[in-house]
């Protein structure tokens, strides 16, 4: 792949539903290492065209090619290169962390050794490894999704999807996991990410896609934009406001 090749490249994507089109005749491309900020309001598509990202659904029409690889039909070699986060945190409640890890550890192939000498740095850097072998069930939101992060990066993805990883934090949950966004971004990982934020979103994105009826409405850089700047821009495109 020639260096100036996004490393995701999405041209004229759709998906319907039925009879209901929920992404329509959308194209985009993410260079490596760049992070996307993906907002909308609730059913514009956000969450189905990060379904599509991931390789756990097809596209009606379209097509998706990540890293040279086209989906769906090399979906395994895709999904090695991907690391999903979701507002729900997709754990194992009655494991514990460090067996949640190990877990999925195997799922991606990793030998034994390689997954001890993750797990032990993963749980150290999240902030959980004096909770390492503690029920997922019993932690806080915040703690669920720091694992979730764990979970993600486990296998070294090159790119991060986040689907509103905030929804439920309290502040100080919700400053952890944008420290350990960030720290996957000086990482050279590439990140894609949906917010109903608008305040967070410039500071963790330089780019942004706002997605209205099924199609990009807007793409462009929101680095030197205010909260209240994008608030507007989204109001006027979305007709409605997010959460600032």
């Amino acid at each position: 792949m020639g260096e100036k090749t996004p490393l995701i490249e999405v041209e004229n994507l759709s998906k319907t539903f039925g009879l209901l089109p929920v992404l329509r005749g959308v194209s985009f491309g993410v260079a490596r290492g760049e992070t996307i900020m993906l907002l909308g309001q609730n059913g514009s598509g956000k969450s189905t065209l990060l379904r599509l990202l991931a390789g756990l659904s097809k596209p009606t029409a379209g097509f998706i090619r990540i890293g040279g690889w086209q989906l769906p039909k090399e979906a395994m070699a895709v999904r090695r290169q991907i690391g999903l986060v979701s507002h729900q945190p997709l754990l194992y409640g009655d494991l514990s962390a460090r067996e949640n890890l190990d877990f999925f550890g195997k799922l991606y192939g990793l030998a034994k050794a390689e997954r001890d000498e993750a797990i032990e740095a993963l749980l150290d850097r999240v902030g959980l490894a004096k909770r390492a072998d503690s029920l997922a069930r019993s932690f806080s939101r915040g703690m669920q999704q720091r694992l979730s992060i764990a979970r993600a990066i486990m296998h070294q993805p090159d790119i991060l999807l986040l689907d509103e990883p905030f929804t439920g934090l309290d502040q100080a949950a919700a400053e952890r996991l944008e420290d350990l966004v960030m720290s996957a971004q000086r990482e050279g990982r590439t990140l894609i990410m949906t917010t109903h934020q608008l305040g967070r979103a410039p500071a963790l994105a330089s780019r942004a896609l706002i997605l209205s009826r099924g199609g990009i409405a807007f793409d462009g850089n929101i680095a030197t934009m205010s909260a209240a700047s994008l608030g507007e821009l989204y109001a006027e495109l979305c007709g409605g406001a997010a959460v600032a």
